[in-house]
C-alpha cells in the first residue's frame, strides 16, 4: 500500500510559513471548539491576524 500524503491544517500552515503564532491559531481555535462556525481563515481575517492576500497565497499554494 502506498503512503498517504498527511494532509496540513490551515492554521499549522501558517504558522509553518510565519505569517500566524501558535497563539494566535490557538486562540482561533478555542473559538472554533467554543461553538463559532466560520472557516479559521474567515475568523483569522476578521481578528487581522492575517491579510487577505497571504490567506489566498498560502492556499494558491494548496491548490484550492
Amino acid at each position: 500500500m502506498a503512503d498517504r500524503e498527511v494532509e496540513e491544517k490551515i492554521g499549522e500552515g501558517l504558522i509553518r510559513i510565519g505569517a500566524l503564532t501558535r497563539e494566535q491559531a490557538e486562540e482561533i481555535l478555542a473559538l472554533q471548539n467554543g461553538g463559532d462556525k466560520r472557516l479559521f481563515g474567515e475568523i483569522a481575517l476578521e481578528k487581522e491576524f492575517i491579510e487577505v492576500r497571504t490567506l489566498i497565497d498560502y492556499l494558491r499554494t494548496k491548490g484550492v
